[in-house]
């Protein structure tokens, strides 16, 4: 499959695409057959691969400690979301043992055999669960350098039966910390915006969860690809936890930055329906992360906090627009919104210019 994949003379993406696809078996199966080019569909245009440099900045984004005082935090919370769109949290709450043990259970999943993993491999999410690599595989230009396992923990988790075993207990006891601690921080958001704690929790901007357990294997061209295209996220939230092995890097004042692991911390940043409701108060980070060039596969694991009532309009919270400050976004239903995210090429900036007046 590699050598076919890999035929400049017979390339016909879609093809490739679809075979890639249908192998099931991701870019670590690729990884394990022992190629040592990428095959052509992963193969970035020029355009996204020039500002790749061997050197970055690396940006101290702010870390918050979450056991500070409300008002100090609140404080720290409303800066960092106005200037970064993107912080650490520390003192979350959440044991340390905790969040190793679920980076484990992710990495042993996508290690675990090719036939294994493929039951689990899916575009659809009737079970709540799958595996796949690359969610805008059949959209994008070139496809990313990572495999995906995902998981609905809300409104309510699938069936037990349906996680896979070999992370089905991290995965309840992650999504019973991550609804607690994503109604913490809507709290601390909302207060921040001169609003009741739970405005933007009886918004529907968290109810619906979504974890993804992403593996970067190790890449033999890591200047061919990504691992993660350029994008900014669509919903309210996303909590990431993130291993030693880096590569995240979010775009700040103009200039990709490296954002650098802290274990035990997490990192927190605003997605488009919170600017679009804050009335860009808040801004949604643009982000990217770089192919895997380390022997050892990088883990990160985030979880979406989105709205809902995909049904629903929103747009800018009324109590944040007055004559001084009209209303910047018009309103519209979230699954339009999702319709345009998930068809469109990821690579680039979001979507919320789309809806801006």
């Amino acid at each position: 499959m590699a050598t076919a994949l890999k035929d400049e003379n017979h390339y016909d993406r879609a093809v490739e695409v679809k075979r890639f696809d249908e192998s099931k078996l991701g870019v670590k199966g690729l990884v394990d057959s022992g190629l040592t080019t990428i095959p052509s569909i992963f193969i970035h245009p020029p355009e996204t691969l020039s500002d790749l440099k061997p050197e970055f900045k690396s940006v101290v984004i702010p870390a918050i400690d979450l056991s500070g005082p409300r008002s100090t935090v609140v404080e720290q919370v409303v800066a960092a979301s106005r200037t970064f769109g993107i912080f650490h949290i520390v003192n979350h709450g959440v044991p340390v043992q905790v969040l190793d043990r679920m980076m484990g259970s992710i990495r042993a999943f996508h290690e675990q055999p090719a036939d294994v993993k493929a039951e689990f491999y899916s575009r659809e999410m009737e079970s709540g669960v799958r595996f796949i690599s690359n969610f805008d595989l059949f959209h994008s230009k070139a496809a990313s350098w990572r495999d995906t396992v995902q998981v609905k923990l809300g409104r309510r988790l699938p069936e037990l039966q349906n996680i896979p075993e070999v992370c089905r207990d991290e995965a309840v006891e992650w999504s019973l910390h991550s609804e607690a601690l994503g109604e913490r921080l809507m709290g601390l958001l909302s207060e921040g915006l001169g609003l009741d704690t739970d405005r933007l929790k009886n918004s529907m901007c968290f109810d619906a969860r979504v974890m993804v357990g992403h593996y970067y294997p190790r890449c033999p061209q890591p200047d061919l690809t990504v691992g993660i295209a350029s994008h900014t996220d669509p919903g309210g939230l996303t909590l990431l936890l993130q291993d030693h092995i880096g590569g995240l890097q979010i775009k700040h004042q103009g200039e990709w930055m490296d954002v650098k692991p802290v274990h035990g911390a997490l990192v927190i940043n605003i997605a488009d329906t919170l600017q679009i409701l804050s009335n860009d108060d808040y801004v949604s980070v643009e982000h990217r992360v770089l192919a895997n060039p380390s022997k050892e596969p990088r883990v990160s694991i985030a979880v979406f906090y989105s709205p809902g009532d995909r049904g629903a309009l929103y747009g800018p919270l009324s109590e944040l627009t007055s004559p001084e400050k009209p209303s910047r976004y018009r309103r519209f239903i979230y699954h339009d919104y999702m319709r345009r995210y998930i068809t469109k090429d990821l690579d680039g900036k979001t979507l919320t210019n789309y809806y801006r007046m």
